[in-house]
């Protein structure tokens, strides 16, 4: 990637502040007067990480005292005696002099640019000192883990070896910043999201429908909403092309996913395929199921007969009463990019695709996976 056009630093300031306040691109653009091109191109090339700012160490030379060393060779002063002027030892004084052009050709602005050239060396990365951590964090992206995924396993698998850890912001910036490219650039396609570069957070809000005869979330049990007891479930369909759809169901005290085929959004379709598949559980992990308000569960009285598990119902525009499910529909658009058609997956390759998420460490259960987390919760 070629380096971004130069730019002052107080434009390079202002694109970082509107950047990690979540300002889009357009707008950073008007605040700093140039083309929104300029802006993406700016950020895609630190991989929308600010870089770390430079300071000169407290003992390196200053520019003044460049110049005091300056004026004390034209004088025809030894470096001896233009260290005891400047408080500094007379080998300093000898090697800036030398590796400058010596004393013929040292110039104080010329000396003090070349020294903060060189203090731009890149320090060894972590990724880089430890090939055995590399091909690790390597072979876990192209396991579809995310990053801090990978981080806080790696804690919990070498807890005495601090060779054996890494942040999740070193991985985040080994893919990112070109300056590092110490993984493979192909590894960003294994990442939730495929964006060139990490972008701040925003928030997407939902939307809702009435649900005839529905149970509202508000009746729900006390016990469902702090996760005391296994067996209460959260879900909703994700849409891809030519209206095909897949129903995803979370269990909320450990997160396991099931993945359900159904042909299409109709009640009379989605209801007989999820009841199918749930009544399957085990009793203990049939208490209650909460669904997004989609008409897809307009039966839902045939669906607690068919399984003798209850449901509840959102408020309209309101995902976040079931934020598991929101945040695993999130993870699974890893397998199941938006756009692409979902009719071509069977049971069996949904079941495999549950397999894979259910068996990828999370955050939330303390880097257990969901389904350690489940056989624990089942002893």
């Amino acid at each position: 990637m070629t380096k971004p056009r130069p730019m002052d630093e107080q434009r390079k300031s202002l694109i970082w502040h509107e950047w990690e306040r979540g300002t889009p691109m357009s707008n950073i653009a008007r605040v700093i007067d140039k083309p929104p091109a300029t802006v993406f191109s700016y950020l895609q090339y630190h991989g929308g990480i600010r870089p770390r700012q430079r300071f000169r160490r407290a003992e390196a030379l200053s520019l003044e005292e460049r110049e005091e060393i300056s004026r004390g060779i034209s004088h025809g002063c030894s470096a001896r005696f233009i260290a005891k002027t400047l408080c500094r030892s007379p080998s300093t004084i000898s090697r800036e002099i030398n590796k400058n052009g010596g004393r013929g050709r040292y110039r104080a602005t010329i000396a003090d640019k070349s020294a903060w050239r060189r203090g731009q060396r890149p320090k060894p990365f972590l990724l880089n000192l430890n090939v055995m951590l590399k091909d690790l964090v390597d072979a876990k992206l192209c396991d579809d883990w995310s990053p801090e995924q990978i981080a806080g396993w790696l804690k919990l698998t070498y807890p005495d070896d601090e060779g054996m850890r890494v942040s999740h912001e070193t991985i985040y910036k080994s893919l990112f910043v070109q300056t590092r490219g110490l993984l493979r650039k192909e590894l960003r396609n294994h990442l939730r999201s495929k964006r060139k570069f990490r972008h701040a957070k925003g928030h997407k809000p939902g939307s809702g429908q009435q649900i005839v005869d529905g149970v509202s979330i508000r009746e729900r049990p006390a016990d469902v909403e702090d996760r005391a007891v296994p067996g209460h479930w959260e879900g909703d369909l994700i849409c891809g092309s030519k209206n095909s759809y897949i129903a995803t169901v979370v269990e909320r005290q450990s997160r396991f996913t099931l993945l359900v085929k159904v042909d299409g959004k109709k009640t009379d379709r989605v209801v007989p395929a999820l009841a199918g598949q749930m009544a399957k559980l085990p009793e203990r992990l049939k208490q209650s199921l909460t669904w997004d308000r989609g008409t897809e569960l307009a039966s839902h009285q045939k669906f607690t007969v068919a399984t003798d598990i209850d449901v509840y119902f959102c408020d309209p525009s309101s995902p976040w009463q079931r934020g598991t499910n929101e945040n695993t529909n999130g993870l699974l658009r890893q397998y199941f990019p938006k756009g692409s058609c979902l009719s071509g997956y069977s049971q069996q390759d949904l079941d495999k695709v549950a397999n894979h998420l259910n068996n990828r460490p999370r955050k939330t259960l303390g880097f257990l996976t969901p389904a350690r987390k489940l056989e624990q919760l089942l002893q």
